[in-house]
């Protein structure tokens, strides 16, 4: 059933997410803080482009978002001629964006104290996974919400799973960035030292890839690494924005990530090689810049 949905923040995830919308027949108006992005968007896709978050939100059953950060939510969903303000009663706001688990709360309350539903919901697979319509995404807040949204993020999703309360959605996503910077820091530290071996890297992937040390960044990234190409994927930038989120709420929680926290400071040295637009598999580059050939 075709839905009248808006679609706010066009970057390298929501411009093909809203994309899949469109094809699977819903009417979608879109915002974008650089209107020139909203307007290629709508050439290509069809669709209407809005002033503000409120103008895209007004009469939508449903107001998708995937912006930067946490200050960037708060822009486009509370600030002034932001998407709350525009939002009918019952209207569902589904915020894509990594975020951090109180902001999540936050928002909650705003959208059930103005009649309002809420999900949080923090996409994986990066941006070929967007394109492909094959993101996992793990969705905390009003299970009606998830009732009605689900089955418009059906379009996107190759794995959707509702996991309970608001904020319960980002904090899957942390222990998601979590297992991911654990897993590439270790295949990084396996291919350099198979460097350091003279060992021919790709034919011992070959042979390891189908055992208990098989991942999907092996599979997937161990070539780029070898060859040293960091130009596509998921950005140190936004991976060290990510595990900031991570470290701050395991502060609050008490949880111990020690290897978390060092691989961290691995990507702040990956940005300090100028490298903080090359994607999460550059962790390799720092090894290898530190090599000692002697």
């Amino acid at each position: 059933m075709s839905k009248k949905l808006a679609f706010i923040g066009l970057g390298v995830m929501g411009y093909p997410m809203a994309g899949h919308l469109v094809k699977a027949g819903h009417r979608v108006t879109v915002y974008n803080r650089t209107a020139e992005k909203a307007e290629d968007w709508c050439s290509t896709h069809g669709g209407e482009r809005a002033a503000t978050p409120a103008e895209a939100a007004r009469d939508a059953d449903i107001v998708f978002a995937c912006v930067g950060n946490d200050d960037d939510v708060r822009a486009i969903a509370l600030g002034e001629d932001g998407a709350f303000s525009g939002m009918k009663e019952s209207a569902v706001f589904v915020d894509h964006t990594t975020a951090s688990a109180a902001l999540a709360r936050e928002l909650h309350k705003a959208a059930t104290d103005t009649g309002k539903l809420f999900l949080d919901a923090p996409v994986s697979g990066g941006q070929a996974g967007a394109e492909n319509g094959a993101l996992t995404v793990m969705i905390g807040g009003d299970r009606e919400a998830f009732d009605t949204a689900g089955p418009v993020m059906d379009c996107y999703a190759l794995k959707m799973k509702y996991l309970g309360a608001a904020g319960s959605g980002q904090t899957a996503k942390m222990a998601n960035q979590i297992c991911i910077a654990g897993v590439v820091q270790g295949l990084a530290e396996a291919l350099h030292f198979l460097q350091a071996a003279d060992m021919n890297g790709a034919e011992v992937v070959e042979a390891i890839s189908k055992g208990a040390a098989q991942s999907w960044q092996m599979d997937n990234r161990h070539g780029a690494m070898l060859e040293g190409k960091f130009d596509f994927g998921f950005a140190v930038d936004w991976m060290r924005k990510d595990l900031g989120i991570v470290l701050d709420e395991a502060r609050r929680n008490g949880a111990s990530l020690p290897l978390t926290a060092l691989v961290d400071q691995f990507y702040a040295e990956v940005q300090d090689m100028g490298g903080g637009r090359w994607d999460t598999s550059s962790l390799i580059a720092r090894l290898n810049r530190n090599r000692n050939p002697e």
